[in-house]
């Protein structure tokens, strides 16, 4: 879902991110209100005012959605869910889970959790909206204010859609998950819903695109592809970790990997190895014992004269956390660390002894069979 993000602030212990696509969002609210949505209030402001007004509204929505999502978060985490953070993004913000909830009712509390903090919100910016309008501030401040509460409210009704994954889906999806009883058939039943609802506003935008609405057209496919390739993605994740649950990274190992030794040329090493097994990840062992591990960015800025001239050991680097993962470990901590970092290939230590190599192809071939076998 993310590209790259940059921490911000930790709030509360929880760290909060803006992804990279951020930008483009908070270009677009700030030119919206500035351009469009002040000067059709309150006419006869001088530019340089509407902009301020756009800033300070765009950088109250930010703050309300970072409070939206951190209520998610307290909620979560007080019913013992490890959070992983809250990241601002092109559609808004997610507070990030790193499993999902052990029961009906957690899900239930985690979801109405952030609704509640927009309508209080809401409630905030209209009260202070009143004073100063009873205190007589200059409209520009009241004006923000007035926005505030108002874009939190439509927060809250868009987020009310029984649409997975937006709050009202995940309320939905607690209510189905404690009448069925399974929580694989529930989110079936609301991501198809959310699925539903993201094609529903795909053609509401192409409407209003050819009724002349030609961006706001634009945004309404947009979310709408976002939120139907959301609710797709959030079930096939469920699939995964239902499939691997319980399963060690032991059991999907080749306990027979390809080592390269220390004393190999890098030209032997590219020619034997790389261009022979397709791998891109190799680990480095001399005497029986794990030396490190080269990848083939390890060798992409030599020039290729001096490879016959420098040997593996010389480029080997330690095996760290980000391409390395323990026997023990969980299947689903291999998949998500493989994704996380773009890599295919983790090295499996026992005791920092290499015992073998689990690779992505193994993982996604398990779960293709495990998911045609057991499928109901």
């Amino acid at each position: 879902m993310f590209t790259r993000r940059l921490t911000i602030f930790n709030l509360f212990g929880f760290p909060v991110r803006v992804d990279l696509t951020w930008i483009v969002i908070a270009v677009l609210v700030v030119w919206s209100l500035s351009a469009g949505l002040f000067p059709r209030l309150y006419p006869d402001l001088s530019r340089g005012t509407y902009f301020l007004m756009g800033v300070l509204g765009a950088l109250g929505l930010f703050i309300s959605i970072i409070l939206h999502e951190f209520a998610h978060s307290r909620v979560a985490h007080s019913r013992g869910m490890p959070m992983k953070g809250i990241t601002l993004f092109i559609f808004g913000g997610v507070a990030e889970m790193t499993d999902e909830p052990e029961d009906p009712e957690t899900e239930f509390r985690m979801a109405v959790a952030g609704p509640l903090a927009s309508i209080a919100i809401a409630a905030c910016c209209f009260g202070i909206e009143r004073l100063g309008l009873y205190l007589d501030w200059p409209e520009t401040a009241t004006g923000i204010f007035r926005y505030l509460w108002w874009i939190n409210l439509i927060l809250v009704a868009f987020n009310a859609v029984p649409a997975f994954p937006l709050d009202g889906g995940r309320i939905l999806r607690s209510i189905l998950w404690k009448t069925k009883g399974s929580l694989k058939k529930a989110t079936r039943t609301a991501s198809s819903i959310g699925s539903g609802f993201g094609v529903l506003l795909m053609i509401v935008g192409g409407i209003s695109f050819i009724t002349g609405n030609f961006i706001g057209g634009i945004w309404w496919v947009i979310i709408g592809m976002f939120l139907r390739g959301a609710a797709r993605m959030s079930y096939q994740q469920l699939l995964v970790r239902r499939a691997l649950e319980g399963e060690t990274t032991g059991r999907f190992m080749k306990s027979d990997p390809v080592t390269v030794s220390p004393d190999v040329t890098i030209d032997e090493f590219v020619n034997d190895y790389v261009y022979k097994h397709h791998y891109k990840l190799f680990p480095v062992v001399e005497d029986s014992r794990l030396a490190g591990c080269i990848h083939t960015r390890d060798i992409r800025d030599i020039p290729k004269e001096e490879w016959p001239l420098k040997k593996v050991g010389d480029l080997a680097q330690k095996c760290t956390d980000v391409n390395s993962i323990g026997a023990d470990q969980d299947a689903t901590k291999a998949l998500a660390k493989m994704r996380k970092n773009d890599v295919s290939r983790l090295m499996v230590l026992e005791g920092g002894r290499l015992v073998g190599v689990i690779t992505l192809k193994d993982l996604l071939e398990f779960l293709s069979l495990k998911v045609e076998l057991e499928e109901d």
